[in-house]
């Protein structure tokens, strides 16, 4: 089991010509710091008996100055280029990792012959090359995954898995969709649904991360539940957990359909069902809620958290196919596994920070160990998240104390009552549902 990473922000782009456009302008400034040494080193005759005129001392002193600042922006020049060669050599041999997974041995072939034109000329370019990606991973578990899983075991992740693949080899970032902009909001209307309250019971408040992700709903009934807790002071607040994928089609609104319509941005049956869910259970426009959400449930409270009319201060998102850019007001946790190809759909995220300060990006591999097994993307399981929940519980990281915060204040409310909601796709002609 590897170890948590949790950082601040999101992705990180190297963009290797503004690298190299770098490193031209410490060339040119390295040439300019030479020639006004030059310049200075005969100054000394030049000034000679000039009233006022540095003296030599000072010159020969500028002279130093001036020579170590050309060879500074030098060094610094060489390590940008060489930094560009390092950056591109590790995408390529990310890509040929993907080519390789998925046995397109076209692909494997071009990309072998650009690496060995690349090392040719740099014969410590493989192994810097190598060692980078052994520090920060290239993809290939990732690819493992997505091509087990494109097996046909499930049918969810065969869905997936051929757009995936496809993203994972010429960029995410190229489609635009993982990364959502603050200003972005859902279009369309979406399937009409109805949904049924299963049962209503009194409860405690979470107390940790892990005790949040064993609340969202698994393979039962339930896809959304509520839990309304009323504070000391007489206001109540609302937490919301909504499942993952359920099916391939039909009336089940946490769909493929419902997938692909958020993920392209499009209002869908389950983000209407977890609104409705939320109205069912009394949370009005502007009470505060806190939204744990994992795989296709994470987007719809992604969105929720962006574009709902709740005052959204929490926002856990596990395996979620896009990431938010939410307001200052929303503490955005993000947690995903570098082996689920699910998650890999955000495309690395945004590149900045989102959400309240003290948000943070968690990531682990889930599954380092390759297998028959990978055909049912176990990363992506949400008992694979439950135990990454429970590492960031146990984690000294200030930002990992700061979300424990928001279950010390839910530890405060007076009552706590939850309730579960099934949900379905209602048919035009208005049978099928409720």
């Amino acid at each position: 089991m590897s170890g948590l990473v949790i950082r601040s922000g999101g992705a990180i782009e190297v963009d290797t010509a503004s690298l190299r456009a770098a490193a031209s302008r410490f060339r040119s400034l390295a040439g300019d710091a030479d020639a006004a040494a030059s310049l200075v080193s005969g100054a000394p005759e030049q000034l000679l008996g000039v009233p006022g005129a540095p003296s030599a001392g000072e010159l020969l002193a500028v002279h130093t100055l001036l020579r170590d600042a050309a060879a500074q922006a030098d060094e610094l020049a060489a390590a940008l280029e060489e930094a560009a060669h390092l950056y591109e050599a590790v995408e390529l041999l990310a890509q040929r990792a993907v080519a390789a997974a998925a046995g397109d041995a076209a692909a494997v072939d071009r990309l072998d012959a650009r690496l060995e034109r690349a090392f040719a000329d740099r014969p410590d370019l493989a192994r810097r090359a190598q060692e980078l990606i052994e520090a920060g991973g290239d993809g290939s578990d990732l690819a493992r995954q997505v091509w087990w899983g494109s097996r046909g075991f499930d049918p969810v992740a065969g869905m997936l898995a051929p757009f995936t693949l496809a993203a994972l080899g010429f960029g995410v970032d190229a489609l635009g969709l993982g990364p959502v902009a603050a200003r972005d909001r859902l279009t369309g209307s979406g399937d009409p649904v109805s949904v049924r309250p299963l049962a209503t019971i009194s409860v405690a408040p979470p107390a940790s991360l892990a005790a949040a992700a064993a609340r969202i709903p698994g393979a039962g009934e339930g896809h959304v539940r509520v839990e309304r807790y009323t504070m000391p002071n007489g206001t109540q607040q609302f937490a919301v957990y909504v499942t993952g994928t359920r099916s391939a089609g039909g009336s089940d609104p946490f769909d493929v359909r419902s997938n692909l319509q958020l993920y392209a941005g499009e209002k869908s049956a389950s983000y209407e069902a977890t609104l409705r869910a939320l109205r069912d259970a009394g949370a009005r426009p502007g009470d505060v809620v806190h939204a744990f959400g994992h795989s296709q449930g994470a987007m719809v409270t992604e969105r929720l958290a962006l574009e709902g009319p709740y005052d959204t201060r929490t926002l856990v998102s596990f395996g979620a196919p896009v990431q938010a850019d939410v307001g200052r007001d929303t503490l955005a946790v993000t947690v995903r596994h570098t082996d689920d190809p699910i998650a890999a759909l955000q495309g690395g995220g945004h590149p900045g920070s989102v959400g309240a300060p003290g948000s943070f990006v968690v990531e682990r591999t889930a599954d380092p160990m390759a297998g028959l097994h990978d055909a049912t993307l176990p990363a992506h399981h949400m008992s694979a998240y439950a135990e990454t929940a429970a590492l960031i519980d146990g984690s000294d990281d200030p930002r990992a104390q700061g979300l424990a915060s928001v279950f010390d204040g839910l530890a405060r409310a007076e009552t706590a009552v939850a309730r579960e909601y099934s949900a379905e796709r209602v048919s035009p002609d208005g049978s099928g549902g409720r």
